[in-house]
């Protein structure tokens, strides 16, 4: 059967569709901006047939009805990454969270740890040969969708088309709805504050020409990017971008011709970012998809020389313990990228792993540079992992350091009104 007519034959809508989703089942749901709503919609509209279905996903933006209290015996929510849509479910015990690196969570679908029963993506229109891209996000729904036993997929005349390992044939698809809206978007910062622009600058002093980059969303992330503007053929290998890489690749700084791996491409395996990013990645050669499981290894990463991975934290000790997903006993986020990266970048040659973060939180009142990460809070990378640690009072360079070295080297960017406090707490475990 050509696959023109085998598409239109599982052409159907969003309640049809969501039928085959059965009690006990477990649910992959497309992450990111590509969250497919109308068939989160009509799934949770079935939640009084349906009991102990889980549903399992990365950080989403839109809605996440199921975690809600009242669906509660319908469905239980596991969290790779927890978002905000999701965490007070998560901190409520209504759901769950997996501590596990993006990375590996394909590996978790491929070997059955996680098993997937009903993969609800959001793609793009079949091509020429029946193929639908991801559009803007790969990630780990690929690996979702090849181990599922029924895809259930949104198709969306309006999602880019990406390009790379990023594309699912029609022969996959077991029901298909069709749509044509906008692409959930996330907001941009309007206005970059004075501490991120300090973290920024310090960030960048770092970063050499011919390096190479992986960064997150935010404030910070976005306040590199306004002092990257003389450097010279930078490249990009990055779980995810937004509209700042857009505009530096306009401009000419990121040419990629420096990569000593995929040399002239951006890599990357989701976009969160604005209708700018999306135009930007609509079947543009010059950007290149791949699964988590491809770009987050550390072992790829290391192999781009003059890696620069640059990830945030919540706190970090006097020895340089990082905590990145939780709030004391809270869950916050997730691990996501962070270790992948800094281990890849610190095997890199001449790479840089750099974790940044603001001095203090609270409108000032309270130091994220600690004697000690409060009860609760868990480790994301560990104080031999980390080499570098920015915050807006300066850079402190860790690796090779010992505990009394490194308190030194923190306690001097961290917020002068918490310097004495820290020495006085780093003489009682007799660090200084």
């Amino acid at each position: 059967m050509h696959w023109v007519e085998l598409y239109r034959r599982r052409v159907t809508t969003a309640e049809e569709a969501v039928k085959c989703v059965r009690s006990g089942d477990r649910v992959w749901i497309h992450g990111g901006c590509n969250n497919p709503e109308e068939l989160i919609a009509a799934l949770v509209a079935r939640a009084g047939e349906l009991t102990n279905v889980e549903v399992s996903h990365l950080l989403t933006f839109g809605r996440a009805d199921y975690a809600d209290e009242k669906y509660r015996g319908s469905f239980r929510h596991r969290a790779l990454f927890t978002g905000h849509n999701v965490r007070q479910a998560v901190n409520e015990g209504r759901a769950d969270f997996v501590p596990v690196h993006l990375s590996q969570v394909p590996r978790l679908i491929y070997e059955e740890i996680l098993p997937v029963d009903v993969a609800l993506i959001h793609i793009g229109p079949p091509d020429e040969h029946g193929f639908c891209s991801y559009g803007v996000g790969v990630e780990c729904t690929k690996a979702a969708a090849e181990r599922a036993r029924t895809v259930v997929a949104l198709v969306n005349k309006q999602m880019p088309r990406s390009l790379g390992d990023a594309f699912i044939h029609v022969s996959r698809l077991t029901h298909v709805v069709e749509i044509d809206r906008p692409i959930l978007e996330l907001p941009q910062v309007t206005e970059i504050g004075p501490v991120a622009r300090a973290i920024g600058g310090n960030i960048a002093s770092l970063i050499e020409d011919g390096s190479t980059l992986q960064m997150g969303i935010g404030e910070i992330p976005d306040a590199v990017l306004l002092f990257l503007k003389d450097k010279r053929h930078l490249g990009i290998h990055t779980e995810m971008f937004s509209d700042g890489v857009v505009e530096l690749f306009e401009s000419g700084v990121i040419t990629n011709e420096a990569k000593t791996i995929h040399r002239g491409k951006i890599i990357a395996s989701f976009v969160l970012g604005s209708k700018k990013t999306f135009n930007f990645l609509d079947n543009n050669p010059f950007v290149e998809f791949h699964p988590s499981d491809y770009v987050n290894d550390a072992f790829i990463v290391a192999q781009n020389d003059k890696m620069v991975a640059i990830n945030s934290a919540l706190a970090v000790d006097i020895t340089g313990q990082v905590c990145a997903d939780s709030l004391g006993r809270s869950i916050y986020s997730g691990f996501g990228g962070q270790v992948d990266f800094i281990r890849g970048a610190a095997r890199s040659k001449g790479g840089k792993p750099v974790i940044a973060l603001p001095a203090t939180a609270k409108d000032g009142t309270v130091s994220r540079i600690v004697d000690a990460l409060s009860e609760g809070s868990g480790v994301v990378t560990t104080r031999a992992d980390v080499h570098y640690v920015v915050t807006e009072y300066g850079v402190a360079s860790l690796f090779g350091k010992s505990l009394r070295e490194r308190a030194e080297a923190l306690i001097g960017i961290a917020h002068p009104d918490f310097r004495e406090e820290l020495r006085d707490a780093a003489r009682r475990r007799n660090l200084l």
